[in-house]
């Protein structure tokens, strides 16, 4: 009788594990057209943009979902009431400034979606000590300067394939530096931050301040001079914001998150007044159960090694203080010579 060889061997095992597979589960069957979808998602559109299935899931699951920051959007709908006042008053013609949108993604990518031509601002928060972005377009760069220097409303300009000159990289700084110190102010009422402006670059490959993986804020607004205009973008990274995020997560001005600040004054307040009782304890000694069971009305109990007149006063089985036992007036009295209160516990109980 022959002798079976190896791939024999390993056919008749492939084959024991199919049907052990397959029993009654129906596993060697084909797969239906709805079973396709669910796996690989629906390719046709009808399911919409905001809903995956299957592979779809996975493939998005790098997609980070970042915390929303409910007093950032405050934040930026005063500097946008703040802009427009300073820009009105550096140009000298009616400006709109309007909020459009904030979204939170990663750095690479947003670098990715810059449009071109633009300018890049690079400034610091100073407290924070981290950098951020302020990206002006092309629109909005052209608009500025045809304004400031004396243009009036024309039809846009084609600015594509051409380098900023001198005298509009000074422009933009100088308005770079308005929209900063707006945004300083901004956020006053969340946190005192100072935004200064190290520097402006117009080649995106040279304002890079983070990882591309790292996460961010984009705000971006839209500035409108008689017509004519274009977008302003700030970029926020999340550890820039690290310092001040507990702030930023409140639904409102002031919001404590489970503490209420007038409650605790108040509560402070009359536990001041509180009233407690004092024990005064001349001697304390150790004696058998027996001996004590024995005692009489009658019997007189020695103490030994008691200081004259030194008593210990407690509160609530704590020892406070070492006293001298007198009289005044017609009432005993205890004066306090020796504080048994340690300095730690002083500072907590004054907290």
């Amino acid at each position: 009788m022959p002798a079976e060889s190896p791939d024999d061997e390993d056919d008749d095992l492939a084959s024991a594990w199919e049907s052990a597979l397959a029993g009654d589960s129906g596993a060697g069957r084909a797969l239906n057209q709805d079973e396709i979808n669910s796996l690989l998602g629906d390719v046709g559109g009808g399911g919409g943009a905001d809903r995956f299935t299957g592979l779809e899931r996975l493939i998005h699951s790098g997609l980070v979902s970042y915390e929303r920051l409910p007093m950032l959007e405050v934040v930026l709908d005063r500097l946008v009431r703040i802009l427009s006042t300073s820009l009105r008053r550096l140009t000298g013609e009616n400006v709109e400034v309007s909020f459009e949108q904030i979204r939170s993604l990663r750095f690479g990518e947003y670098m990715n979606s810059l449009p071109l031509p633009s300018m890049l601002a690079v400034f610091k928060a100073q407290e924070w000590d981290n950098p951020g972005l302020l990206m002006v377009d092309g629109s909005a760069i052209y608009t500025l300067v045809d304004v400031m220097l004396g243009g009036r409303a024309a039809q846009p300009m084609r600015i594509e394939g051409r380098a900023y000159t001198s005298i509009e990289r000074m422009l933009v700084e100088r308005v770079s530096r308005i929209i900063l110190a707006d945004v300083s102010t901004a956020f006053d009422p969340v946190a005192q931050v100072t935004f200064e402006l190290e520097r402006l670059e117009t080649n995106p490959n040279f304002a890079g301040i983070s990882r591309k993986a790292n996460a961010c804020v984009a705000a971006r607004m839209r500035m409108d001079i008689n017509g004519r205009g274009g977008m302003v973008e700030l970029l926020f990274t999340y550890a820039m914001l690290e310092p001040v995020r507990e702030v930023l997560l409140q639904h409102f001005m002031g919001e404590r998150f489970g503490r209420d600040s007038i409650w605790e004054t108040h509560l402070a307040s009359e536990l001041l007044q509180t009233e407690v009782e004092l024990e005064a304890v001349l001697h304390e000694q150790s004696m058998r159960l027996s001996e004590l069971l024995a005692l009489q009305a009658g019997q007189t109990v020695m103490l030994t090694g008691a200081s004259a007149g030194a008593v210990e006063l407690r509160c609530g089985g704590r020892r406070l203080f070492i006293a001298q036992v007198g009289r005044r007036a017609a009432a005993l009295a205890a004066r306090i010579e020796t504080s048994l209160i340690a300095p730690s516990q002083e500072g907590a109980a004054e907290a």
